[in-house]
């Protein structure tokens, strides 16, 4: 079997839930084929080897569009003769997976959280209802595009370098038939998306000129941070840091909601955390239903007490 994962990168570094990606297909016991579109260096792409990678294939080209991109991973799917297609889930490889399942007639399932069931015919596990169920998806067709969840596999880490090849692309779907007038990327230093640990603060905070905490508390723990939505609204913090249903879904391994109630909408977008820690003066705060860790209490008396600890444990 031959299975062809798509792998994105940020300013030349492999990102870690593609890496996972990797690994996810490694598990499937087939040929591993790493296609990146992204801008990398000769050695970081080698180093998916290490991932579970049998080869990397690199299209050199301008592919902003999802339509460009999806039209890449149609030809590599055709010219390595795989099955299936990986991809760690993002807004792009959302984009590009639908355009690629219709090219391929392929089967898609998004939020993929365990390794497929093939006992019976090829049966994936999807969360869903915002992580508070899963449901069992058999696919039929006979190319399947599988998007996986963050840290749903162990990241392999112990293979050895793998060869990286050119793929020759030529096709007129290829050609963007847009412009591209400009880009506005998220600012600081660790990424929502790509977090294993998240630090969020609320309107308990009081004001945007007491958010300095927050990010002492983040860089200390090597963490992102991010805000709820009433907080983005009255642009305290800016919207690229908003979590929620209606801003980014995050899933790292510790999320720490200081001063925020934990409304539905919020909770929806971090349920799929490993762990969640809420400090939040109010006993009867929601979030404290859903949270593995609490502390009430007030956030300007405790959070400058935990950035000291943190710092002293370093």
């Amino acid at each position: 079997m031959s299975i062809l994962v798509f792998v994105e990168a940020a300013e030349g570094t492999i990102k870690k839930t593609s890496r996972e990606a990797v690994s996810y297909a490694a598990g499937l016991e087939g040929t591993v084929t790493a296609l990146l579109l992204d801008g990398a260096s000769a050695e970081e792409m080698a180093s998916l080897g290490k991932n579970g990678a049998n080869k990397v294939l690199h299209a050199v080209g301008e592919y902003g569009s999802s339509q460009a991109a999806a039209a890449v991973v149609e030809a590599a799917m055709n010219q390595e003769n795989a099955d299936i297609l990986v991809m760690a889930k993002s807004l792009r490889a959302d984009a590009i997976g639908a355009r690629a399942s219709i090219k391929l007639d392929a089967s898609m399932v998004s939020n993929i959280a365990s390794l497929p069931d093939t006992s019976n015919g090829f049966v994936v596990k999807q969360s869903i209802f915002t992580g508070n169920a899963f449901a069992s998806v058999k696919l039929i067709a006979n190319k399947k595009i599988l998007v996986i969840g963050k840290n749903i596999v162990e990241l392999i880490e112990s293979g050895a370098e793998a060869p990286v090849e050119e793929l020759s692309f030529n096709n007129a779907d290829s050609k963007q038939d847009l412009t591209i007038t400009g880009t506005e990327k998220a600012q600081g230093d660790i990424l929502l998306s790509d977090a294993d640990i998240v630090v969020s603060g609320g309107r308990g905070l009081k004001g945007p000129e007491n958010w300095g905490m927050i990010e002492e508390l983040a860089k200390a723990l090597g963490a992102a941070t991010g805000c709820s939505k009433p907080v983005s609204d009255m642009d305290w913090r800016p919207h690229s840091e908003h979590v929620g249903q209606t801003g980014i879904k995050v899933s790292p391994n510790l999320y720490i909601a200081i001063g925020i109630s934990g409304a539905i909408q919020h909770l929806a977008g971090v349920n799929s955390s490993k762990y969640i820690v809420v400090i939040n003066k109010d006993e009867e705060a929601p979030f404290f239903k859903a949270a593995d860790y609490g502390i009430v209490g007030d956030a300007f008396e405790i959070v400058p007490k935990l950035i000291e600890a943190v710092k002293a444990s370093k």
